[in-house]
């Protein structure tokens, strides 16, 4: 596994973007005018305006194209990561505000899951350790889990190589069908655990092709139980088998011991609290309960979104 991302760090400020362009990869041509074109955003005559205008001024491409107001920061910012082969999103895309490490990949917040990104890959996902999967858990609704185990996966599918697996296995209230856009009433991980779905219901996202999702699916009348079959266990060792990076979304503790039992089958958990919300005493709890468990404990991260 590599935590080398492929986007130069040069790159990851809009303020650097220029500098950015005429940093390419040697072997890895490919114009920004062509970039923003095949996306839609300027024609063939534009690019003429835009080309005549950087020679008259003596600018670079994205920013003679900004100087005349055809394109946004922010669209030269998505088109240079595209160069760079770093997978983020434009205008919003997949289809979620919520996934802010592909849609505001330049913010603060992205920056703090990058952050966190890094942290994990130094700690219980660092490759001298045995390889796990990293439940994503939390002792209350509303603490952010969804959203944490999101944007942890966007990170790590940024990463150069093997891919990354987000895998929602809260049975209870799944969210990450919706955050991602997905088609509803698709078969998931319920439906793989009955022995209804073959695990190649897995999709790819499109506009982030190393990153793959398998939503939770129809709610079973009997999610711990399909939890504890040994074919949960199972089925996260082919993922570990097949992808890099696995991130796996559960319930709240409060719904139940589904949390626990996720983060045992993982091997690592990550404790999400949520700043005005959480309580101390409940979190205190499912580090206790985890802690008791054969997994380890990554640490303990506060979301203010």
């Amino acid at each position: 596994m590599s935590s080398r991302p492929r986007f130069a760090p040069l790159a990851e400020r809009p303020g650097n973007l220029l500098a950015a362009e005429e940093a390419r990869p040697v072997g890895r041509e490919r114009p920004l005018g062509r970039i923003l074109r095949e996306a839609s955003m300027i024609t063939d005559k534009q690019i003429g305006e835009i080309l005549a205008y950087q020679r008259s001024r003596g600018l670079c491409f994205g920013e003679a194209a900004v100087e005349l107001k055809l394109v946004t920061r922010e669209d030269v910012a998505w088109a240079v990561a595209q160069q760079f082969e770093y997978p983020v999103a434009h205008d919003g895309a997949p289809g979620n505000a919520e996934l802010v490490v592909a849609t505001k990949p330049f913010g603060r917040e992205a920056e703090a899951f990058r952050e966190l990104r890094t942290q994990l890959l130094m700690g219980v996902m660092a490759q001298d350790v045995p390889l796990c999967a990293l439940a994503i858990v939390s002792a209350d609704i509303g603490d952010g889990r969804t959203y944490v185990a999101a944007n942890v996966a966007v990170a790590f599918s940024q990463l150069d190589g093997g891919g990354t697996l987000l895998l929602d296995a809260n049975l209870r209230c799944p969210r990450q069908q919706t955050l991602f856009g997905m088609e509803s009433g698709m078969p998931g991980l319920a439906a793989v655990l009955a022995g209804r779905a073959d695990p190649r219901v897995i999709q790819p996202m499109r506009q982030l092709p190393s990153l793959h999702v398998l939503p939770a699916g129809a709610l079973p009348p009997n999610p711990l139980e399909l939890l504890q079959r040994p074919v949960f266990g199972h089925l996260l060792r082919d993922f570990l088998g097949r992808f890099a990076y696995v991130i796996v979304d559960t319930p709240a503790a409060s719904q139940g011991a589904d949390a626990r039992v996720i983060a045992a089958a993982c091997g690592a958990s990550l404790v999400v609290t949520r700043k005005g919300r959480s309580r101390m005493g409940a979190t205190d709890t499912l580090l206790k309960a985890l802690s008791k468990g054969p997994g380890r404990i990554a640490g303990v991260v506060m979301n203010d979104h």
